[in-house]
């Protein structure tokens, strides 16, 4: 029973994620750039004037709402995970170093897509029973939708509800235990045959903290999100722009290895990647399950922002976007070309080809860094993916489903840190897959709403 269900999931994987996903989610992307006049493009200045210049200013939320900046802390906590470590050299491991290349365009697009996934958040979003705003994909499909598209909405929130589990919590966990279990056994403090008690000790400390924080609500998990965000990217960053100015001589080098090996991936990998539709796939496949753009699971987040402008929240989306996928994805991928000797192309590879990269330059002693950043990363997505989970269980069943949705997401921490996790995590990504398709047929269909909006916003701010 367990083979059929193996083999029933790995198919499903293998085509939610393969090349007719992405042609629906580049296709999608496409149509709003072309509808849109490429803004993400037109007002990428814009954007950032009213992000970035947005942030460092003091602001207040009202009960049951977050700032702006707590909003696009708590979808970035979600977004910005693992993934942007282990994922991005895996891409490159696979399809070269023009995978990156393929990774910008589909980032490109993403900002569009994510623009139009929260300005739509936000503008059909409610209230629930306890005065929190709500909102997301399931709402705007429920409130911008004829009635007869609300199974859609329905539909969305029990992949979603099926996803966070594994996705958002339990392969999450595993990464941090296997991160601290490392640092530990490189300095001798712990032997390889005696993780099983550090990974239940592990387990039970996240499981305690991650309930205290979802429990207090999204103005405790807005708090927790816009201390540790910023922390982890900035330790992550200052950490790859060393690597980049340690060998600031082969920068050029590399660069030309990401544009050249887009189109001739055989010429830069010795033949070992041959064909360029591989690079294609791997850097759009990366870029998409990296940003979640497509997904619509960070216009949850957005939706609880404190604005009573759909598009200004919006271009939120357009930051968010830029800084994984262009920032920090990047920065990895720099990271593991300037600083793996021999990357080992054809090869699947993960998050030790990323901390190769580090421990290069900088030696072993960098791998405590390393650990830290990987566990801000790991518990980020955690905390982001328990409110979109508990949303998306809170559409189902009600406001009475969330003490004891937290609780379960909860001790899946125990469960994430102490057994094998194969079966789960291709399960979890199946279901993730699956979210994208009522997602991206609402977005499809609410883009003229978007559009009116757009325009709205612009007259406004020109008058």
């Amino acid at each position: 029973m367990l083979e059929i269900i193996k083999t029933v999931n790995q198919y499903l994987n293998d085509f939610i994620w393969g090349v007719p996903a992405m042609v629906c989610i580049i296709g999608v992307g496409l149509y709003f750039a072309i509808r849109s006049g490429f803004l993400q493009i037109r007002k990428f200045g814009y954007a950032m004037k009213n992000t970035v210049g947005r942030m460092f200013r003091k602001q207040q939320a009202s009960a049951g709402a977050l700032t702006p900046f707590q909003a696009v802390c708590t979808a970035l906590a979600a977004t910005v995970g693992t993934g942007n470590i282990a994922g991005v050299a895996g891409a490159i491991a696979i399809g070269g170093p023009g995978a990156v290349f393929w990774m910008w365009i589909s980032a490109l697009l993403g900002m569009g897509t994510k623009f139009a996934e929260v300005t739509l958040a936000v503008n059909y979003r409610e209230r629930n029973e306890k005065g929190d705003y709500v909102g997301g994909p399931m709402y705007y499909i429920k409130n911008g939708l004829s009635k007869g598209w609300i199974w859609l909405a329905y539909l969305y929130a029990a992949f979603g509800v099926c996803a966070v589990f594994g996705t958002g919590n339990a392969t999450q966990v595993n990464t941090i235990t296997a991160s601290i279990n490392a640092a530990l056994i490189n300095y001798g403090l712990l032997t390889s045959e005696s993780t099983g008690g550090s990974n239940l000790i592990i387990g039970f400390f996240i499981c305690i903290i991650v309930a205290l924080i979802l429990i207090g609500g999204v103005k405790r998990i807005g708090k927790v999100t816009e201390k540790l965000v910023p922390l982890m990217a900035l330790l992550f960053v200052v950490l790859g722009i060393g690597v980049i100015v340690l060998r600031a001589n082969q920068v050029p080098a590399v660069f030309a290895s990401i544009f050249q090996g887009a189109f001739q991936p055989a010429a830069v990998t010795g033949g070992i990647v041959g064909s360029f539709f591989v690079s294609m796939q791997k850097g759009f496949s990366r870029g998409i399950f990296s940003n979640e753009a497509g997904l619509g699971t960070g216009s949850i987040a957005h939706a609880c922002a404190e604005t009573d402008d759909p598009v200004k929240q919006g271009l939120f989306g357009v930051f968010e976007v830029f800084m994984d996928t262009i920032i920090i994805c990047t920065m990895t991928a720099l990271v593991v070309l300037l600083g793996v000797k021999d990357i080992g192309y054809g090869a699947a590879a993960g998050a030790e080809l990323t901390i190769s990269g580090f421990t290069s330059i900088y030696g072993n002693w960098v791998s405590i860094f390393t650990a830290i950043a990987m566990c801000c990363f790991a518990f980020s997505t955690i905390i982001g993916w328990g409110l979109y989970g508990a949303r998306c269980a809170e559409f189902i069943f009600g406001s009475k489903i969330l003490l004891p949705f937290n609780i379960a997401y909860s001790l899946v921490a125990i469960l994430g840190a102490t057994v094998d996790l194969g079966l789960i995590w291709s399960i979890s990504e199946t279901f993730n897959g699956f979210m994208a398709v009522p997602n991206l047929i609402a977005v499809f269909l609410l883009v003229p709403k978007v559009i009116e909006l757009v325009k709205k916003h612009f007259a406004k701010s020109n008058a």
